[in-house]
Parts: C-alpha cells; sequence; structure tokens
C-alpha cells in the first residue's frame, strides 16, 4: 500500500491505544487492501508508526494501517484535527 498516510484525529488514536491496553475485543471496521469494507471483532494488541504511517496490530487480523479504519465499536473515524 503505498497510497499517501493521512494522520487521523488525536482524540480517535487515544481510543485505540486505551483499546490496546485493556486489551478488550472490539468491533473493527476498516478498507481492507482491497479497498472492501471488512468489519472484524479483535484486540488491538500495539500501536505503532512504520515508515511515516501509524498502524496498529490486531489479533487475529493482523495490521492495519489507521487512515484505513472506519470505526470502533460503533465511533466513526472523524476527521483530523
Amino acid at each position: 500500500m503505498s497510497e499517501h498516510y493521512t494522520p487521523i484525529s488525536c482524540a480517535f488514536h487515544d481510543r485505540l491505544e486505551a483499546a490496546a491496553v485493556t486489551g478488550k475485543p472490539c468491533e473493527l471496521v476498516y478498507r481492507d487492501a482491497d479497498d472492501t469494507q471488512a468489519t472484524a471483532v479483535v484486540r488491538i494488541t500495539d500501536v505503532f508508526t512504520h515508515e511515516g504511517a501509524e498502524y496498529i496490530t490486531t489479533h487475529p487480523s493482523g495490521k492495519i494501517r489507521l487512515d484505513r479504519i472506519v470505526s470502533l465499536d460503533g465511533a466513526p473515524l472523524p476527521p483530523a484535527s
């Protein structure tokens, strides 16, 4: 995925980090590599930066770039401010 990374809002980033700390299952809606919307119940295990983009690692789905997320537990990804 070589498209330009668009930073997400700080508040949503905080929600992702909180989900990683608690380790509780959460419903994640995101756009996959084919730009198809997918929904999965996952545990977020890490939030990290790699080559100028931010990602989460989830169990069992894998690595997801933050600007590909549509919503977390029904809360939509707001525009970055």
